[in-house]
């Protein structure tokens, strides 16, 4: 499953957000990926027409069983590869900005070979 860039950090940023809030408004999501509001919410409709997201009529966001199985992914896919990096001797923050980037266009073959590898090789 490869969604759009911006799909991927929507999804994901919503997913953290419920997690260390328990409630998660358009405007979180804009503040924490320094997006517009009028982006997130042309974003957020399109996330809600795809079956992503669900919206309550207090404008709280929640993500459906399959957004939030999208979203586990892009955590997943990001933790590996930062713990990769990490393990070669990147530091922390480096790490995590590059994670960010590449856990979009890693394949499943090289994240299934990456989650093997520090499974095996490095301490967790």
């Amino acid at each position: 499953m490869h969604l759009p860039r911006a799909t991927e950090d929507y999804l994901k940023t919503i997913l953290i957000l419920h997690r260390e809030n328990g409630s998660v408004r358009s405007l979180d999501v804009a503040e924490t990926l320094h997006v517009t509001k009028p982006s997130v919410s042309r974003a957020m409709k399109r996330l809600r027409e795809a079956g992503y997201l669900t919206m309550d009529e207090d404008k709280r966001l929640s993500l459906t069983d399959t957004g939030r199985a999208a979203a586990k992914q892009i955590c997943e896919r990001h933790r590996a590869l930062k713990t990769l990096l990490v393990s070669l001797g990147v530091c922390p923050e480096t790490a995590e900005k590059d994670a960010c980037g590449m856990e979009h266009i890693v394949s499943d073959e090289t994240l299934d070979r990456i989650i093997h590898f520090i499974g095996k090789e490095v301490s967790l």
